[in-house]
């Protein structure tokens, strides 16, 4: 096969083309588009795994965009993130997680990788407001903006193991005055 004939290009629906370069392995490949060495081996029978050669042309599965997330929101998997840390961080169990993105491996979670974080429903905050964190915010600037004291913010929110660490999207309680 020449593999600089276009016109012998494998069928790669839903996915992009991508061409052997001198080092490549199906595992750095899959590292480097996120995808698994299983669905490389699935999108392109025929190919040995073992036997890449340079300038073969193989095909790169997409990962489908996570379905609709009602009442939820989407989420960018960043480095270090776990399903049980992300459970803590949003107020959310661990099964609500994975029920709301079947499919995902909770061991294998990618950076960059985009998942569903459903609703927690409404935290336990009697009297106070429900404040998600944005960029910028730390807890003194958030007991300032809305009139509390720092302890009063820290003891509403015992989901926060260390008040110096709050993340954007974080769900807070906001205490009464």
């Amino acid at each position: 096969m020449d593999f600089n004939d276009t016109r012998q290009m494998p069928s790669c629906p839903g996915g992009f083309l991508y061409r052997i370069r001198p080092g490549d392995t199906y595992f750095q490949i899959a590292q480097r588009f996120g995808t698994t060495i299983d669905a490389l081996v699935a999108a392109n029978p025929g190919v040995d795994p073992g036997n890449l050669i340079i300038g073969q042309v193989i095909c790169i599965p997409v990962t489908p965009p996570p379905g609709p997330c009602p009442g939820g929101f989407p989420y960018v998997i960043r480095s270090g993130d776990t399903i049980f840390a992300l459970s803590r961080r949003f107020g959310v169990t661990v099964e609500a997680i994975l029920r709301a993105n079947p499919g995902i491996d909770p061991e294998r979670l990618r950076i960059g990788q985009v998942i569903c974080i459903p609703s927690p429903g409404q935290p336990p905050c009697p009297g106070g407001t429900i404040y998600q964190v944005r960029a910028g915010d730390t807890l003194f600037l958030i007991a300032q903006r809305f009139g509390v004291s720092l302890n009063s913010l820290i003891n509403a929110n015992p989901q926060i193991s260390d008040p110096n660490v709050i993340q954007v999207g974080d769900l807070i309680c906001i205490p009464p005055r």
